[in-house]
């Protein structure tokens, strides 16, 4: 018997299912957060010009000839396959995915072209010598699409398991949009106290960018004004725990990586600032970066599960 075929087959053809978007999308938010700590080892250990080279590390040889430096740099823009396929993966898998909305896969397309647009911006980098505001920059774009692909992750998760309604009243949520902004504040100071500090990214002297007493005199007073903030929000959370008991463990998480922050901060501060200490600075900022991203979108975009244990 012959069967008419519909429009609509092709589409199915190429459906995927949400389980599998939602592992793509954590394995790239993951990516996404390694790289990070690939680029601040790369900076902090003094390797940014460790390579010469672009793609290959040395003139005529794409792996390095010789020096740690070298491999330290080559080692990063190893680990930077990751983020580079995963990313574009997800963004595959979000066009893919049904039940995903459109918006998704916008954000997941423009966490992709955000992590593309790294290999440029990391050759302008050195180009420029190390400018300090060249490597914020390659910073802070890798905050913003980590960002990203929290989101982009949450909705996959939201799409395999069930998403429920906004468990909290719009004023909480819009706090969360505030939180963030605050701890965007507070990266970029902490980016600016980097840059004025006393590792600038290549084992011979390059610029700084400003004063460290000026840029830790801004930062502290961000942290104090993110404190502020995320200390009213909880305090919601933790006396209307009934309303959504389950926003308290990311809430919770984010309270225990502040506290280890700031004692990191304090004894790296008071031990001159040593390249291993700093590293793991700047691993928790951004763990708390990627905890206050994740919170923000829970009060907004809660999972069902959130909601089961509801009162």
């Amino acid at each position: 018997m012959h069967v008419e075929s519909s429009p609509l087959a092709p589409r199915r053809t190429l459906a995927l299912s949400p389980a599998a978007f939602r592992r793509v999308a954590f394995a790239s938010a993951v990516s996404l957060y390694l790289i990070i700590l690939s680029g601040a080892a790369v900076r902090l250990t003094g390797s940014g010009l460790g390579c010469e080279g672009w793609p290959g590390c040395e003139p005529g040889s794409f792996f390095p000839a010789s020096g740690y430096h070298s491999w330290i740099e080559f080692g990063n823009r190893a680990v930077a396959i990751l983020p580079l396929s995963l990313t574009l993966v997800a963004w595959i898998a979000a066009w893919r995915t049904s039940v995903a909305g459109r918006w998704v896969t916008w954000v997941a397309g423009l966490t992709c072209l955000g992590t593309f647009a790294q290999a440029p911006l990391g050759l302008l980098t050195i180009r420029s010598g190390l400018h300090p505001l060249m490597v914020m920059s390659h910073f802070l774009l890798a905050l913003v699409v980590l960002a990203t692909g929290i989101v982009v992750a949450v909705e996959a998760w939201n799409a395999d398991r069930g998403r429920a309604e906004p468990l909290v009243p719009a004023a909480v949520r819009r706090a969360g949009l505030v939180l963030v902004a605050a701890c965007s504040v507070l990266v970029v100071t902490g980016a600016l106290a980097t840059a004025a500090g006393p590792h600038p990214g290549d084992s011979a002297e390059v610029q700084r960018y400003g004063n460290l007493l000026d840029a830790m005199w801004l930062h502290v007073r961000a942290t104090a004004v993110f404190g502020i903030v995320f200390a009213g929000l909880l305090a919601y959370l933790i006396v209307r725990r009934r309303r959504a008991p389950r926003l308290l463990w990311p809430a919770g998480a984010l309270l225990g990586l502040l506290a280890v922050q700031m004692a990191v901060g304090e004894i790296q501060w008071r031990s001159q600032l040593p390249w291993a200490l700093v590293l793991v600075h700047v691993g928790l900022a951004a763990a708390i970066w990627a905890a206050t991203v994740l919170l923000a979108t829970l009060l907004w975009r809660p999972p069902a599960a959130m909601a089961a244990g509801r009162t």
